[in-house]
This record gives structure tokens, C-alpha cells and sequence, in this order.
């Protein structure tokens, strides 16, 4: 169903943990990290399941630093 509604030109916003899964359905992949966007890699084949991980880990230093003042 979500590659027809993409063959007909609709946006389709995927949220899923599942990294084979958003990497086979997207052509763009937003990452975020403890609600912030950490950056945007492009679907499919051109991107790896490390790069993904790699930028859903950047924690923010400031917010780290916050935690363990608690």
C-alpha cells in the first residue's frame, strides 16, 4: 500500500525502529537523538545501517551533562 501511495506522488512519513525497513521504504531518513534531529541521509542502497546508528546515538553534551547532575 505505502508504494502506491508513492507511485501516485504522495509524502508518506515512516516511523519505525526497524533500520531494514525505513532503509528499503525511504527516500530520505531523518535521525534523531533524544528528541533533536540529528541528521538526514538519503534511503535505499546509499546509506548503511552503521550511519544510521551513528547519528541516532549523538547525544547532546550539554543534555548529558545535565543527567548526570540529577
Amino acid at each position: 500500500m505505502l508504494e502506491d501511495l508513492a507511485a501516485q506522488g504522495r509524502a508518506i512519513i515512516v516511523i519505525s525502529s526497524e533500520l531494514p525497513e525505513v532503509m528499503r521504504l525511504s527516500h530520505r531518513i531523518a535521525v534523531m537523538c533524544e528528541g533533536r534531529l540529528t541528521g538526514i541521509l538519503p534511503g535505499g542502497e546509499n546509506t548503511t545501517q552503521e550511519q544510521i546508528m551513528e547519528l541516532a546515538t549523538q547525544r547532546d553534551p550539554a543534555l548529558a551533562g545535565a543527567e548526570d547532575q540529577k
